[in-house]
């Protein structure tokens, strides 16, 4: 471990390189267990060093954007969490293609379309987290989601030793799914199609989906946005508003009074607190309607 650690901190400088890290700090679950290794490469090459030295030591590895999705068991990951911030956080727009790379955060990605006056991007002005996740998971809101706007991704093996592109078909996007999961590849940049659009019409749109996201969801309190992926032919929410979930606590961690899809930290919840509820919510609700819940947060760690 001393070795591979001092071999990537000698690349990437001192401050690139964070051991038993507490990774509430960078997770917007606000709790969690620490990580062996945190590594925060500032380009791309960084970047490519340091997953090509992580696989030569068959090192346990994750790469993570903004940590809105994320959440770090109490035992802490046995291995190195690997974050693409601001150095990946580029935007270039030519015409209607707005290209941008994996840690931008998803709403300087619709500031950049708004400033550019291009429309179809307004739909995920208010999901939390970076572009990277949002492309892995085929985030989704309001009627829209990315695989409607994704031209392509530029690609990282997770080993480090390729870049390549895939098309927005080659992607693979279903429901909070991409083709990723499966080759644990790594987003550096997307390209979007967008339309021409009128400044004020779009800034309006934005506007009455951030009220209607203020009015409806518990954005004042840490959590990691729906917790659970829809059921075919549900609402999760509902179904766990029907089983009388909604409101219920367990230690700091509770189903949202507001919007039963959101377990939210209130103060002090542990990884334990909200992995506790979410079996009490999952296995209630199977009891009551068959239906079995499942967690779009990516839970890791021991």
């Amino acid at each position: 471990m001393a070795s591979l650690k001092d071999k990537i901190r000698e690349k990437l400088g001192e401050k690139a390189v964070l051991e038993d890290c507490d990774m509430s700090r960078f997770t917007s679950f606000r709790t969690g267990g620490k990580a062996d290794l945190l590594i925060m490469p500032e380009t791309i090459e960084d970047l490519k060093f340091t997953l090509r030295e992580l696989s030569k030591e068959d090192m346990p590895r994750m790469v993570m954007g903004n940590g809105s999705n994320v959440l770090v068991r109490d035992g802490g990951y046995k291995g190195a969490i690997v974050k693409l911030g601001e150095a990946f956080g580029s935007v270039a727009i030519q015409g209607e293609t707005l290209t941008a790379g994996s840690g931008t955060l998803m709403s300087a990605v619709a500031k950049a379309a708004l400033d550019a006056e291009l429309s179809g991007f307004e739909f995920a002005s208010g999901i939390p987290g970076s572009l990277g996740g949002a492309v892995f998971m085929n985030a989704g809101a309001y009627g829209g989601e990315m695989a409607d706007i994704i031209q392509e991704a530029r690609i990282l093996a997770k080993d480090g030793s390729r870049e390549y592109v895939l098309s927005c078909q080659e992607l693979g996007l279903g429901y909070r799914h991409s083709v990723l999961h499966e080759t644990g590849d790594i987003v550096v940049s997307a390209v979007l199609r967008l339309a021409r659009g009128e400044g004020k019409v779009i800034r309006e749109n934005m506007k009455e989906l951030t009220a209607k996201r203020n009015e409806k969801q518990p954005v004042s309190l840490p959590s990691a946005g729906s917790f659970f992926k829809r059921p075919e032919g549900h609402f999760a929410g509902k179904l766990i508003q029907d089983a009388g979930l909604k409101g219920m606590s367990l230690g700091g961690a509770q189903v949202s009074p507001l919007h039963s899809g959101f377990i939210v930290n209130t103060g002090g919840a542990t990884a334990s607190d909200i992995l506790r509820l979410m079996e009490v919510v999952q296995a209630t609700v199977l009891d009551k309607f068959g239906v079995k819940l499942e967690p779009e947060v990516r839970i890791i760690g021991e």
